[in-house]
Parts: C-alpha cells; structure tokens; sequence
C-alpha cells in the first residue's frame, strides 16, 4: 500500500520511478479509510534528498500513509529553496494542535556543537515534550536520536576527534522485540557522526539496547513502552550518500579517512555496494506495522 504525499513533492517522480507505491493527494481522496498520520521534522540541510529517502522507506508498508513535513521557525534552512518551504513545510505553531500517529526527527550536523547553543534547541525540546500527548511514538535519527536521549533521560554524548563513518555491522540484541522481527543475527547499517552512545548509558536510563556494535556503540534502542525509538545510524542513506559526504570533505581540504567498508577494495572510483536497504526498510515497515498500527487509537483524540 502507498504513501499519501503532495503531487508536486519532488520525491514523487523520484519514487514512482523506483516502482515505490506512492498515492498523490487526489487519489487518495477517492478512498474510505484513515491513513496513518505520520509528521517529519526534517533537520537536514539536504531536505529534498533527506525526504525522498525516508519516503522511500514509509513507502515499504501495506497502509496508507499521509505523511506532514514540519521545519523549525528559529532557523529556517538556506540550502533549500523557499518555494520548496513555502509548499511542503509548516511550522510548529502551525501543527502543534493536531494530532499524529508517528513522528520522524532527523538528524543535523551540529552534533560537536552544546545541545543549548543549537539555534532551534529550544524548539525542539517543545516539540518533543508536544509530542509526548499528541504522537504515539517518534523515531529518532542520528543527531536526532542523541538529542532526544539527552532531552528525555540526560544521557550525555560522548565526542570523539575521528568521525564514525562507513558502513558497520550491528548485532541484533533483542529479537523478540517487534521493531526487529524479520532480522537476522547481524546486519549493516551505515553511520557517518562524530559522537558516539555507549550501551551502560543507555541500560542506566531504563531503555532497552536493541542492537550494537562495538565500532559503533549503541546503534539502536528504545524505551519499553515502545513509544521512543533512537537510531544513531542512517538506514534511509542512499548509495551514494556516504560517497558524496566523502568527496565534500576531501573538496573541503579536510583529513577524512575513506568510509569503512564502503567502496569495493576500499577504492573511491568504484561504486559502493549497499548491504544495507532490506533491514532498513524491514525496520520502518516494522514500525508502521507493528507498532504505530497496532497500538495508536483510531481517533486520535484518544491518544494518551
């Protein structure tokens, strides 16, 4: 089943070239039945990579789902264009009285910056706490995920001077867990963040460790309610995410070390392979399916 998103997205054309069922407003509205409602906060400065990637990911699911993007008003992105802005995003203020199934918070590249000198802190943590009432669970992503363990549990990042970035392996910890059904013993994900989550953090604040790697530290984990979930990789990446992030970096005159297990004989000409996209996708249709699904009212007033 597809995707409910504006006709005009950029994503979409992207996405239905994929063959990823996508369904634009208009068809959406010839049919009988409540669609998840899932809201985006898209930190990123690459929105419209950043959106097409996640909806890719929304899009493996046999429901409907209408999806909200949401931008900060205490920053408002320069590397997007603000028609883009102007069409596809509203604001916090613009939303706050609604209601969703699932909340996304990306992640940022401010992640060496104090949580309380990033512009939109403030924001964001009203976000979060909003979305204690008004979202039956949140995912969050990368910077997205350490910020929501500092804000929720006071867990502390750890900064490191060389950058976590490749493509690393991760044990599966749990596998009863419902976020995880479907997986197997180990799996790759790719993680590109210079702050790192050790797993005894993590236990001390009540939160279950789901997988882990010890390159990598904790790479998933999630409160018991399964309301919290905070994933420090970056499942939704592209092929040739890692790549381009690479290539800026070398451009940029910076000392960055080659992606870990990324290009074939560790050689930047050749195309990386992606090992990566089926758990991904298997752990985005888990949390559609097994969890927002099953658990979140169908009126959403009811939410609690």
């Amino acid at each position: 089943m597809p995707i409910k998103i504006p006709n005009a997205l950029p994503a979409t054309r992207t996405l239905e070239n994929e063959n990823v069922f996508v369904m634009t407003e208009t068809r959406a509205l010839q049919q009988d039945i409540r669609p998840l409602k899932i809201l985006i906060l898209n930190l990123m400065p690459t929105k419209i990579a950043t959106e097409t990637q996640l909806l890719r990911l929304l899009g493996n699911t046999p429901l409907q789902i209408e999806v909200g993007f949401v931008q900060t008003a205490t920053y408002i992105s320069k590397n997007v264009a603000p028609e883009h802005l102007r069409s596809f995003y509203k604001t916090f203020d613009e939303i706050a009285s609604e209601r969703y199934d699932g909340l996304i918070i990306t992640g940022a590249p401010v992640e060496t910056m104090p949580f309380e000198d990033v512009a939109y802190w403030k924001e964001l943590c009203e976000i979060m706490d909003w979305s204690d009432k008004n979202v039956y669970s949140t995912f969050h992503i990368c910077w997205g995920a350490i910020a929501g363990l500092y804000h929720r549990y006071g867990i502390q990042k750890r900064i490191f001077d060389k950058k976590t970035f490749g493509v690393f392996e991760q044990e599966t910890l749990i596998k009863t867990h419902p976020l995880l059904r479907g997986f197997d013993d180990s799996f790759y994900a790719p993680h590109s963040r210079y702050f790192r989550v050790e797993k005894e953090d993590v236990v001390k604040a009540g939160l279950d460790v789901l997988a882990y790697s010890g390159e990598t530290g904790v790479h998933l984990c999630a409160d018991r309610r399964c309301r919290q979930f905070f994933v420090t990789g970056h499942g939704e990446y592209d092929r040739l995410t890692l790549a381009r992030e690479y290539d800026r970096d070398i451009s940029a005159g910076l000392d960055t070390q080659k992606p870990f297990q990324y290009f074939p004989n560790d050689d930047p000409r050749r195309l990386p392979i992606m090992n990566w996209r089926a758990h991904a996708s298997l752990m985005f249709s888990n949390w559609i399916n097994f969890i927002v699904y099953q658990h979140t009212p169908y009126d959403l007033s009811e939410l609690k």
